[in-house]
């Protein structure tokens, strides 16, 4: 049974291994921390530079977290697509267009970060009450875990056959197509997440391993759409950590 899932998906499974290697490596031998979201956004790097080692973090860590919850798709595609012209250049613009869109989330995260730190530096009162900010961060991951559309992206998530049923296509354009509606998808399902994985650092190993589980739970197990209420009641109790006892956050 193993030796058939690993075959199925060798290559994205390798990939994935190979992330969650590098990401071992980094919190291992201290890099990690210069991913975190304060030394990118105020560590006197130029902007440029931080926004630059953000996108290379930034492209191990959708490998490592967000990859694994896709891999139904990706083999369903693999079938639906198997001798159809044009196979490979739509595989590889499938997953070209779903790290696209991470990627531009990503950017979008890192220069709201900086000037939120911007913000912080220019309005003594928001600096001496920081601890609004991880409050707030959890806070809109507890709501959004109960939203409308959290639920309905993370119901197209949870049935990649009949997704891919309605939107496939042949060919490159196709896969292009499909790969944005995914992430599209993907990205409403998980954005919250992600910005909680932000704030706690880009590469922060143990917030990755957390959050990748949520993810994969929620969108691939059977009844994995249940965890949502509980994460949200986690995150709405770590938000009102970080508001009454931030010190218990370390």
């Amino acid at each position: 049974m193993v030796g058939t899932v690993a075959q199925r998906y060798r290559w994205p499974l390798l990939a994935i291994g190979a992330a969650w290697l590098i990401a071992i490596w980094a919190e291992v031998s201290g890099v990690a921390v210069a991913f975190h979201h304060d030394h990118l956004a105020a560590g006197g790097l130029p902007l440029w530079a931080g926004a630059l080692l953000l996108l290379a973090a930034w492209q191990v860590m959708t490998m490592a977290m967000m990859l694994p919850s896709s891999l139904p798709l990706i083999r369903m595609y693999r079938v639906a697509s198997a001798g159809k012209p044009e196979r490979l250049e739509g595989t590889v613009l499938f997953l070209g267009a779903y790290f696209a869109v991470w990627t531009m989330f990503a950017l979008l995260a890192f220069f709201g970060d900086a000037g939120l730190h911007r913000l912080v530096a220019a309005w003594p009162w928001l600096a001496a009450h920081a601890r609004l900010i991880p409050a707030f961060t959890f806070g809109l991951a507890a709501v959004y875990q109960l939203t409308p559309l959290k639920d309905a992206c993370l119901r197209a998530c949870r049935h990649p056959g009949a997704f891919l049923l309605r939107f496939y296509r042949s060919g490159a354009m196709g896969g292009l197509r499909l790969g944005l509606r995914h992430a599209m998808f993907c990205l409403g399902c998980c954005w919250a997440l992600m910005v909680v994985m932000f704030a706690a650092g880009v590469a922060h190993l143990y917030w990755m391993a957390l959050l990748a589980l949520i993810m994969l739970i929620e969108k691939t197990f059977p009844s994995g759409d249940r965890l949502v209420y509980p994460v949200g009641g986690i995150f709405a109790l770590l938000s009102l950590t970080a508001l009454f006892a931030p010190a218990a956050l370390g």
